[in-house]
């Protein structure tokens, strides 16, 4: 029996979904009374592994790391409700901690590679570009990866970029602005229609679904 295709739909106590990529592997969990995505990454070349937000369930995360050689640690911004297995994830596996210097602070561990817009993370043979989304935590970040023709762009979005709109600015107009602006300049400007959007919480979507909409979330400032 073939595997069903990857949807992105997944439930706090269900199983991961699984999206086998040319290069890459993405395994997705929700986690937590919050309802965080975790996402591992996985090159298919060497089998080295990247998770992005060790966001809660330390038993959770551990199942879905199984076996893989987890080298990495991303996370994405600051809030408590995205690092709050970190610690445990970084005892139990060794692997760095990655994050913008802006929301170290708020980490529960040291940031071993604080990195910066433009920055490239490894996970194995593969390259994530780190883009630089000011607004959600002054340091928010998100990765894309371009894999092959195949694969297609593939953006890591945390909590800046939703199906929806972007992050909560706490209705500060500045901070949503800010926002916006980069993420029209550094996504939407940057990546096709069909670049494939993981969020830190909720269902994927994809550029090209939320392009149309950038004018009305300007307009509602939300």
């Amino acid at each position: 029996m073939s595997p069903s295709p990857y949807t992105g739909d997944v439930a706090v106590g269900g199983p991961a979904d699984v999206r086998e990529l040319p290069g890459l592997t993405i395994s997705k969990v929700a986690v937590s009374e919050m309802a965080n995505n975790a996402y591992l990454l996985r090159c298919t070349a060497t089998g080295e592994g990247l998770l992005v937000d060790a966001a809660a369930e330390p038993d959770t995360l551990r199942d879905l790391i199984g076996g893989t050689p987890l080298r990495t640690v991303v996370t994405t911004h600051g809030h408590w409700d995205h690092h709050r297995a970190l610690p445990d994830v970084v005892r139990d596996t060794g692997a760095e901690t990655v994050a913008h210097p802006a929301d170290a602070a708020e980490l529960p561990v040291p940031v071993q590679r604080p990195v910066g817009h433009g920055d490239a993370v490894r996970v194995g043979e593969q390259i994530l570009e780190v883009v630089h989304l000011r607004g959600h935590t002054p340091g928010s970040i998100a990765l894309v990866w371009r894999g092959p023709a195949d694969a297609g762009v593939h953006v890591f979005t945390g909590d800046s970029l939703f199906p929806g709109g972007v992050g909560n600015t706490q209705q500060d107009l500045a901070r949503f602005t800010s926002l916006l602006d980069d993420v029209e300049e550094r996504l939407f400007a940057a990546l096709p229609d069909d670049a494939w959007v993981y969020p830190g919480h909720g269902s994927d979507t994809t550029i090209g679904t939320e392009r149309p909409h950038l004018a009305e979330w300007r307009e509602r400032g939300w």
